[in-house]
């Protein structure tokens, strides 16, 4: 293992490309999680935010994600007004925001909303509050299980000829409705959690992306959080963090005790290295990335040194001794609790 893991000197994140052909995108190696900057975490500090995200843009971190449902709708404009106030502008962004997860401005959530005339005010709404022409990447947020995929995907492909979005994505979606969404259009990534907490993904899907070449976007690649090393009990989080509700089983209890030591074994590989538990378990999702694979995870923070913590994960090179040791540290089904107390809205 190779271990330099301090934060990348101005620009120098490299790039990776996801999708394949005419599908293809070329993205920034570690892309931003800008949800936890508007809700769900925490309280948020929008000067803060504004700072990670320019701080991101200056160290080459250009691959940004958003969604209309955080906030709701706030963090959208707030990615759009940081982008709009850095100083490169909206030039060199790979901007990615997604529908689906329909929400009103009180917060109440709809359900999942996959109808076509959806999509189209969706789109127009998230562009109103970017404050840009076109969105690179545009994600179904979660599968409508009462509309066809075709149909939803027809409307997306449609945004694509209109000019208002150059690429598509789906996140959470299965194996089998990922086939059908790429038959209708070409999808660029996949967006699913994905981190040593978290592997389901590989025994299907990942081959499915591989044969269909389209590329993987980990979120939570740092198991929300828990592989940081950050979090020692509930209490560590706020009492406003969503991380303390049931919704999130592997935060609780037993299961936040076990869960707690196995992130004790990755800062045990990790401390001879001069590294953190959480650039080893980064460094373990960007190691995922084959020829026919791209990989580019998006952890999220919404503060500059938790930024700058994660790209130094880039400087840690693993090797198959490395890879294998963690995966022993962490074996794939030793994590306790379900990653959402609700898992109705996932497809399968």
């Amino acid at each position: 293992m190779t271990t330099h893991p301090t934060s990348p000197d101005h620009g120098t994140v490299p790039t990776r490309t996801l999708g394949s052909g005419d599908a293809a995108l070329t993205v920034s190696a570690l892309g931003l999680g800008c949800m936890g900057m508007s809700e769900f975490y925490g309280t948020g500090d929008e000067s803060e935010a504004t700072r990670t995200i320019h701080r991101a843009l200056d160290l080459g971190g250009t691959f940004l994600d958003t969604a209309d449902m955080y906030g709701p709708f706030t963090n959208e404009r707030l990615v759009g007004a940081a982008i709009a106030s850095s100083s490169q502008g909206r030039d060199g962004v790979q901007l990615a925001t997604k529908f689906g997860n329909e929400r009103l401005p009180d917060g109440t959530r709809v359900g999942v909303n996959g109808h076509p005339d959806y999509v189209r005010r969706a789109c127009d709404a998230s562009l109103e509050r970017l404050g840009v022409d076109v969105i690179d990447l545009y994600y179904q947020h979660r599968v409508d299980k009462d509309v066809p995929i075709e149909e939803t995907v027809g409307a997306m492909k449609e945004l694509v000829e209109a000019g208002k979005v150059r690429f598509l994505g789906l996140s959470e979606a299965s194996a089998a409705t990922i086939r059908r969404a790429h038959a209708v259009h070409p999808i660029t990534a996949l967006q699913t959690e994905y981190s040593l907490f978290t592997r389901d993904i590989e025994d299907e899907i990942v081959p499915t992306l591989r044969e269909l070449g389209i590329g993987l976007v980990p979120y939570s690649p740092l198991g929300r959080g828990l592989l940081t090393g950050a979090i020692t009990s509930a209490d560590t989080l706020a009492a406003d963090d969503s991380r303390r509700s049931a919704y999130f089983p592997r935060f609780h209890g037993e299961a936040l005790d076990t869960n707690l030591a196995l992130v004790a074994k990755v800062r045990e590989l990790a401390a001879p290295r001069g590294a953190t538990p959480g650039q080893l378990a980064l460094a373990w999702v960007l190691a995922q990335q084959t020829d026919d694979l791209g990989v580019a995870p998006i952890p999220g923070t919404k503060r500059v040194a938790y930024l700058e913590e994660n790209l130094g994960s880039l400087a840690v090179t693993l090797d198959a001794d490395d890879l294998a040791a963690l995966e022993t540290a962490v074996p794939r089904d030793a994590v306790v609790g379900e990653r959402y107390g609700d898992m109705s809205t996932i497809d399968a």
